[in-house]
């Protein structure tokens, strides 16, 4: 099958697009022949390295995290999904910038009706991050106030969608050229980050989602009230992330050591950090899909390109500019 590969970490030219062999099928796994893939800034951290540390890849490792595509073979264990099913998923085994992908069937959900494979694959990733924080993490009710960070990313055009229907207020930031875009997503109060600082305009907050890190994460602790809390994909990790990932004994040591500052400075302030490592999870998805047939969640792309191209959309997300995903087409 044709996929897109490193046999090293490096950068966007480090990306090969040649034959690769088709992924082995478990008993509780399920083989998707892939349609469409999408593109995270999270693909590039696993190119570059960033994670080889705590989460190596053995080479040649196919790139890719979330797809949409159609069964065409399942496992012996496999009763909750057949042969012609549409589904869309998080990549839990294999990667999903392939002609082919293995699945446990545990990740995986049918696509919603209502929507093409290139919008499903823009997905799994972007809402099920959005889903774990603001409803298993930070369990938004109505009436509260939420602030989620870049509001026009992938993550943040989701998240505003989903915080509306949970019923919260939800300010975002985001550029200027951007304001009109994220409004009509539902998002009630815009901050211009280039002319405005959120922290002065924003106070009592019950959730904040960061999706930037750094000064940024640091300056959110002062619009949250007591009680409140942070949920970060980019922040300093804690001992979630070395329960996730099974961490040997000296890694779950270590990995808590990094966020401890940051624990200690929500808990002198009455509120409280947490840093997800998003998992898949195919009943979450389940759920998105309903929101998405329902019409309370729009899956947002920005491109769409060729897997011959896929250089050029690595390219095109590494410059922080897309509005929603970017989307490959792997096969027809």
């Amino acid at each position: 099958m044709k996929a897109a590969y490193i046999k090293r970490y490096g950068n966007i030219n480090d990306v090969q697009l040649d034959e690769q062999s088709k992924p082995a099928l478990t008993e509780n796994a399920v083989l998707v022949k892939v349609h469409a893939a999408s593109i995270n800034p999270l693909d590039l951290r696993v190119l570059e390295g960033e994670f080889k540390t705590i989460l190596p890849v053995q080479f040649p490792f196919i790139l890719g995290n979330d797809f949409a595509g159609t069964v065409v073979e399942v496992g012996a264990n496999v009763t909750q999904f057949k042969v012609g099913d549409k589904v869309y998923a998080k990549t839990d085994l294999n990667g999903a910038f392939a002609e082919y992908t293995v699945v446990q069937q545990s990740s995986l959900a049918l696509k919603p009706d209502n929507i093409s494979m290139e919008l499903a694959a823009s997905l799994p990733l972007v809402s099920l991050t959005a889903w774990q924080a603001l409803v298993e993490i930070a369990n938004v009710q109505a009436g509260q106030k939420v602030l989620i960070h870049a509001g026009s990313g992938g993550v943040g055009s989701i998240a505003i969608q989903l915080a509306k229907h949970l019923g919260a207020t939800v300010a975002t930031t985001t550029s200027s050229k951007n304001i009109a875009w994220v409004k009509a997503l539902g998002a009630d109060i815009i901050i211009d980050y280039k002319t405005t600082d959120f922290e002065q305009e924003l106070k009592d907050y019950d959730v904040v989602l960061d999706t930037q890190g750094g000064h940024i994460l640091e300056k959110s602790f002062n619009v949250l009230k007591r009680g409140g809390r942070i949920v970060s994909i980019s922040g300093p990790p804690d001992r979630n992330l070395a329960e996730a990932i099974n961490a040997n004994w000296l890694l779950k040591c270590i990995i808590p050591l990094l966020s401890w500052s940051m624990r200690k400075k929500a808990k002198k302030s009455g509120m409280t950090y947490f840093f997800l490592f998003m998992q898949p999870n195919g009943q979450q998805l389940s759920e998105i899909s309903k929101l998405v047939e329902s019409g309370k969640i729009n899956p947002i792309v920005d491109k769409t390109y060729e897997l011959s191209e896929i250089k050029d959309a690595f390219q095109y997300v590494n410059t922080g500019r897309a509005k929603g995903k970017v989307v490959l087409k792997i096969t027809e």
